[in-house]
């Protein structure tokens, strides 16, 4: 009897056990956004739990967008499935091989768990955490609730979501772009749009991401990452760091900068992105596309204020520099003098790099005047206006 009694006490205390799932990230939804944010939280290694009430994915369509990050890889998947040559750049959407799709992928991801067909009862405040109520018996407590425009989840825990704001159309008037973390939704034809870190958050809701499109895997996506930071380090959402969400996001192969013209394939992308979204090398705006020109010819004139603007012994450099054009030459001059750098040694390597790991296509030659995509990764290699800090409105803090 005592022997019957302890194997049903340890049985009782198992089941005990599995009916509370305690992750760090915590999604209720089947749609494009929600998908690409369990995805990408469980890809940073966050506990991730998402509740598909019904029986499964439920994916829209997502063709026009510049697609990077989740959604291309998704895409790439998508082909594979359908059996589809890599020369065809976009499958025809199906809807039941899209859900397929993305079920398998969710399965290959060992922290994220799926929960099919059960509904949410409950949900309500614990602390500095949630927690959730499920039909079938379980409670979920996550250190993170990702809200993907739920209007029952927000009145239920009284979340008002007035104060979201949807995407924005791009403009270097407002620095706000610095601030980037899903970008190149496609908008009347237009994929000049963006989505800042700080718009996912919601006044006084604290370990709270909010998503106001929930039809966008860009914007699912970076909501993964936002949350996966601070769940992973047990932080507060509030405490989660900019530029190491925006970092962790060009890991995965997403574009902070809607850029047309530098895809995800290029070899010098990621330093393209990340100096593209600092603002130091503009792009050009033309119908609705943002191009950034990797092969138009750097002057003096479009890079001396923003490198001013970043670092002060720029001020200096440019007050002797007299040149309209930037060589290849001058830009590694001032590269080392306002990174403190050697010039012996700093020439060296950028030979050994030139066409090995940078993989140029020009010859290095010191008098000839430098393109962008070469000074954009010159300076993400030796310094990188990606590492200045910022304030949320974007702009510089000294």
């Amino acid at each position: 009897m005592k022997r019957f009694l302890f194997c049903f006490f340890c049985l009782w205390s198992l089941c005990s056990v599995a009916q509370t799932l305690k992750p760090d990230v915590f999604i209720v939804g089947n749609g494009n956004a929600a998908a690409a944010a369990a995805i990408q939280s469980a890809q940073s290694n966050a506990k991730t739990v998402i509740l598909l009430q019904a029986g499964g994915f439920d994916i829209a369509p997502v063709a026009g967008d510049l697609h990077s990050g989740v959604q291309a890889r998704f895409l790439e998947k998508l082909r594979e499935q359908l059996n589809l040559a890599d020369t065809i750049a976009e499958p025809i959407f199906d809807k039941q091989s899209a859900n397929l799709t993305l079920e398998y992928w969710a399965n290959t991801l060992k922290t994220l768990t799926v929960i099919k067909n059960v509904q949410l009862l409950k949900a309500d405040r614990s602390g500095k955490g949630w927690v959730f109520k499920l039909s079938d018996g379980r409670t979920v407590r996550p250190e993170v609730l990702i809200d993907i425009a739920d209007p029952k989840l927000n009145e239920a825990l009284k979340i008002d979501a007035s104060t979201s704001t949807s995407w924005n159309k791009f403009s270097y008037d407002d620095t706000q772009y610095k601030t980037n973390v899903a970008v190149g939704k496609q908008i009347d034809g237009n994929t000049n749009y963006t989505y800042s870190f700080y718009q996912y958050f919601i006044p006084n809701q604290e370990n709270l991401i909010y998503v106001s499109d929930a039809n966008s895997m860009l914007m699912g996506q970076a909501a993964g990452a936002i949350a996966a930071y601070a769940g992973f380090f047990d932080l507060k959402t509030s405490q989660a760091d900019l530029k190491k969400v925006q970092g962790e996001l060009i890991a995965f192969q997403t574009n902070l900068m809607p850029f047309s013209d530098v895809g995800i394939k290029d070899s010098n992308w990621r330093a393209i992105q990340m100096v593209g979204v600092t603002g130091m090398l503009k792009a050009t705006n033309i119908d609705g596309k943002l191009l950034f020109n990797p092969e138009q010819l750097v002057s003096t004139e479009e890079i001396k204020q923003p490198m001013k603007d970043h670092y002060y012994k720029a001020q200096i450099w440019f007050d002797d520099y007299k040149s309209a054009i930037i060589t290849i030459g001058a830009a590694l001059d001032l590269i080392c003098y306002v990174g403190n750098k050697a010039k012996e040694t700093t020439l060296k390597e950028v030979e050994k790099k030139w066409s090995t790991s940078y993989n140029f296509s020009l010859p290095l030659a010191k008098e000839r005047q430098i393109n962008r995509r070469e000074l954009a990764v010159l300076l993400q290699d030796y310094m990188p206006p990606f590492n200045v800090t910022l304030d949320k409105t974007g702009k510089i803090i000294r």
